[in-house]
């Protein structure tokens, strides 16, 4: 009977035991189970946090970078056609309102950027509507530009390659203002390679010497093969000769700076105009002089009198026109016609306008 009753409570205490060791065990597995879940909460914010502000510095990105292109469409556009908006559409429909250039997609905005990025697609979309018309205006100066500098005899190509390559300088990548590297764009890179090829055709067009030298109509030498007139002998002519009295106000065929004054062997007193774009002028044979090195001269300016000093037979105008140091035959520039100084004049109220703005 006493051993029943002690097996009896041998058994209950072992139940009980047992009871509260699988409490225990249930116990810590539920906490494991929580611990779980929160761990997986916390990770899972934490993942939407870091979503969340790789959204917003993205959009910040796309509106800064926005803002830079915006800013730099704005200097284009104030810089090459003046503070109106009117003036682009103007040039643009100057081709009865049709545009060669195909409207380029934007670049500017991250297709996966969730649908709240939509306003500032929509700000690019406009970004790229401006960037095409100014495309357009611009290639289309380029073309009248460069049909001009044909007609008076240069290679509007050999020109924009001579002038690509003095370009240089150590390699910055242009950076928005997140930091990040960036690409111009298909919009932005078009845009740069046509002002450039605009303005150099321009300026080049500009620089031609087509404005008379002297206030004379008689041309006493042509440029070429000629009988030299001291010896009789063959010999090259490097310009034009205009005959006139002594003291006749000799000009600046076209705008630029002087770059000589004194004298040199067979030309006696010379003065010598740099235009820029590798254009030069020289002036030859004079009695005096009306300017000095570094002057800037406007097209017409008197520069010095006419003269007979040097190698001459009498009281003449030796007129050179040199094109990289080589001269060229000066009557293409004097004689252009009258749809190429058109374009020249128009294009010299445009650059002279950027000009006086550096200038300030």
């Amino acid at each position: 009977m006493w051993q029943k009753r002690v097996a009896l409570i041998a058994a209950v205490v072992l139940l009980a035991w047992a009871g509260a060791t699988l409490a225990v065990l249930i116990n810590q597995l539920l906490t494991a189970d929580e611990r779980a879940a929160v761990a997986q909460q916390s990770a899972a914010a934490a993942a939407s946090e870091k979503r969340i502000a790789q959204y917003r510095d993205r959009v910040a990105e796309t509106a800064a970078d926005l803002e830079e292109r915006q800013n730099q469409l704005e200097e284009w556009q104030k810089t090459y056609f003046g503070s109106e908006p009117a003036a682009i559409a103007e040039d643009v429909n100057a081709t009865n309102g049709e545009t060669a250039q195909p409207a380029l997609k934007t670049s500017a905005i991250d297709p996966s950027l969730p649908p709240e990025a939509q306003a500032l697609a929509r700000v690019a979309a406009r970004q790229e509507a401006l960037s095409t018309r100014l495309l357009a205006a611009v290639n289309e100066r380029a073309a009248n530009a460069e049909t001009a500098v044909a007609q008076l005899g240069l290679n509007p190509t050999a020109i924009i390659r001579g002038a690509a390559t003095g370009r240089g300088g150590p390699f910055i990548p242009y950076k928005g203002r997140m930091g990040k590297a960036k690409a111009l764009g298909a919009s932005f890179a078009a845009l740069e390679g046509a002002l450039f090829r605009m303005e150099v055709l321009e300026r080049t067009l500009v620089a031609v010497p087509s404005g008379n030298p002297a206030d004379v109509l008689m041309m006493s030498s042509g440029f070429g093969y000629r009988s030299d007139p001291f010896t009789g002998g063959a010999a090259m002519h490097s310009g034009l000769d205009f005959r006139g009295p002594i003291g006749t106000p000799i000009l600046a065929a076209a705008p630029g700076r002087v770059s000589f004054v004194g004298t040199k062997s067979g030309y006696g007193n010379v003065v010598e105009v740099d235009h820029g774009q590798g254009i030069m002028t020289r002036y030859a044979h004079l009695s005096g002089f009306t300017s000095k090195v570094g002057a800037q001269v406007a097209a017409g300016q008197q520069i010095a009198k006419m003269g007979s000093t040097g190698r001459s037979t009498g009281s003449h105008l030796h007129f050179e026109v040199r094109l990289n140091g080589v001269a060229v035959n000066p009557r293409r520039f004097l004689e252009a016609k009258a749809d190429v100084l058109e374009v020249k004049n128009d294009a010299r109220q445009r650059v002279g306008a950027i000009t006086a703005r550096d200038a300030r």
